[in-house]
């Protein structure tokens, strides 16, 4: 083949296909445009001190020794944050429920309205919830914010209802979480 006056094997033709082929691929990233939207992602609470007041936590705690805290602040800050847990009452987060019964037999409705008594009887400042998604009556409780929490209530229940799992659900917002278990309930 003649280009430009100078006679060319396919091999030459091939590497310099290959040649451009590379070069436009290069140019292609280099000019390629970016994605400039964001993607806000739900902020990461710790919940390790929801529904806890810290300044009761302060008070006490180092028994009169180095380290005590005197804290001055207005009643108005009080007030704030006892209307921000209130106004958030019945937003509905992402989180984590231990489902105590599932069943679609022709006694579930029963069985499940009493595996939900039994618990409510067991642990009442414990929410609980009975659902019906067809064909399964379910029953799970609890509002917990972390996996690690539902697993502390899993635990202790694991005696009592055996078949306990829990599940990712949209919760309640926990506007004080309930001490979940102490050491004299699961005895």
């Amino acid at each position: 083949m003649k280009l430009f006056g100078t006679y060319m094997t396919h091999k030459h033709i091939i590497s310099i296909i290959v040649a451009l082929a590379a070069s436009s691929f290069a140019l292609q990233a280099q000019t390629e445009a970016v994605d400039t939207a964001g993607v806000a992602r739900e902020a990461v609470v710790d919940s390790t001190l929801v529904g806890k007041n810290i300044i009761s936590l302060l008070d006490g705690s180092t028994g009169g020794k180095d380290g005590d805290v005197t804290l001055h602040q207005s009643a108005n800050i009080k007030k704030a944050y006892s209307s921000q847990l209130a106004s958030n009452g019945s937003r509905k987060i992402n989180g984590y429920r231990v489902r105590i019964f599932s069943d679609n037999k022709q006694n579930a409705r029963g069985a499940s309205e009493a595996a939900m008594n039994r618990f409510k009887g067991m642990y009442p400042s414990i929410p609980a919830y009975r659902t019906y998604t067809n064909p399964f009556f379910k029953v799970t409780v609890g509002d917990f914010r972390t996996k690690s929490e539902a697993m502390k209530l899993l635990r202790s229940i694991k005696g009592s209802f055996p078949t306990a799992f829990i599940v990712a659900e949209t919760i309640d917002y926990p506007v004080s979480l309930p001490e979940t278990v102490s050491e004299e309930d699961t005895q």
